[in-house]
């Protein structure tokens, strides 16, 4: 399962993120430290479910009338401040649990109102643009303190007649996340010494932050949205690349009302539907949430899930049918798995995401869509619907 991890300042906003997100019951406070031990949880992205292309809907418990739900893990982490690389607050704690993390959520406040620390000063007196940059220099200077402080073994290994610096590196750096892949493509793009010994602090840090950008993407969530003052939002879009606007406590909120029966509303909606009677005070709250979500398309939380997953990995939605006619497994339930998958996939992978047994016993697969088989190099498309034949089936 892919894997988001919410990471910045405290009392940003990353835990009632995680709370609207999955519904598990964390603690939220107005002070910094509010999480020690990181939560895991389950949260999902959108996507269109290719039930839509059929008479009816597949009544997956995952599908709400076409809008497909697809699991990913969600990680909310100890709040970081300046200086967490070396330590500082709960530094260490923080940066180890993000190694599995295969993209990042950086929950600023976009209202400016609380301070490096995480501490609440009045909105607008912070400048939220500081923020931005925040994780990223964090996560890379505590890579670079890893692969100097493992260096003089890298060192050592080079003395070895068949000395290999991608797989020195691939094994020291395993341990945060990156694989060999990953090495191969940042070795591929940095000028640097052949011999380690005579690589210098400038050529590590290099290394580390370009490792950084290969394993830990970020994304931006400008949260508070609906309080920033205005120009705040802009700001940081001219300050960032990815950037999407969020209120947590939104969506939260809406979250709630759906429980309570209150609200006609699926993650990710542009807008939401009253059906209950609300008081005045109720109303007025749901009003001003609508009124943000009329702007910026959304609550915003869904949509940092989503663009994380789709657009930053650029991943896919594959969905294995045992029979390619009725779009069904072995039980008859319609489409009941989704995978996600980074794009270049093919069936063979899908089989492998199924299961090792699938992928090992693997004949060949069938587009469910066009009733045609297809190549094991055939590359999946966004909501592909594959029949996989192999000898574990």
């Amino acid at each position: 399962m892919l894997s988001v991890a919410l990471a910045g300042k405290p009392n940003a906003g990353k835990s009632t993120f995680y709370t609207a997100a999955t519904l598990a019951d964390v603690d939220i406070g107005n002070y910094p430290f509010t999480t020690i031990d990181p939560n895991r949880g389950v949260s999902h992205v959108r996507t269109r479910c290719p039930c839509l292309d059929r008479e009816e809907r597949c009544g997956d418990e995952h599908c709400h009338d076409g809008k497909r739900y697809v699991p990913v893990e969600l990680l909310d982490v100890a709040g970081l401040v300046p200086g967490a690389h070396e330590g500082r607050g709960l530094g260490n704690q923080f940066l180890d649990a993000l190694t599995g993390a295969d993209v990042i959520l950086n929950v600023v406040d976009a209202s400016g109102g609380t301070n490096a620390e995480g501490e609440p000063v009045e909105v607008g007196e912070y400048d939220p643009v500081e923020d931005v940059t925040f994780v990223q220099e964090e996560l890379d200077l505590w890579l670079a303190s890893i692969v100097a402080e493992n260096w003089e073994a890298i060192e050592r290994k080079s003395r070895s007649p068949d000395f290999d610096l991608e797989a020195a590196l691939t094994e020291m750096l395993t341990g945060v996340g990156a694989t060999e892949y990953d090495v191969m493509m940042v070795l591929r793009n940095l000028d640097y010494p052949e011999d380690p010994i005579q690589w210098d602090d400038r050529d590590r840090e290099r290394l580390a932050r370009d490792l950084r950008a290969q394993t830990k993407p970020l994304v931006v969530v400008a949260n508070k949205a609906d309080i920033a003052p205005g120009g705040n939002i802009e700001r940081l879009r001219e300050a960032a690349e990815h950037v999407i606007p969020a209120t947590a406590e939104g969506e939260l909120a809406l979250r709630r009302a759906v429980e309570k029966g209150a609200v006609d509303y699926d993650p990710g909606d542009e807008g939401f539907t009253i059906t209950a009677d609300l008081s005045d005070a109720q109303q007025q709250g749901l009003e001003q949430i609508r009124d943000v979500m009329a702007e910026f398309g959304g609550t915003g939380v869904q949509a940092a899930l989503d663009y994380a997953v789709y657009d930053l990995l650029d991943h896919l939605t594959a969905y294995p049918v045992r029979n390619e006619t009725h779009w069904t497994d072995g039980q008859g339930n319609v489409l009941p798995d989704a995978f996600l998958l980074p794009e270049g996939s093919t069936p063979t992978d899908l089989s492998y995401a199924v299961h090792s047994d699938i992928g090992d016993g693997y004949l060949h697969a069938v587009d469910a869509r066009e009733n045609r088989r297809i190549g094991e190099d055939h590359e999946l498309e966004e909501g592909d619907v594959i029949k996989i034949v192999s000898t574990a089936n």
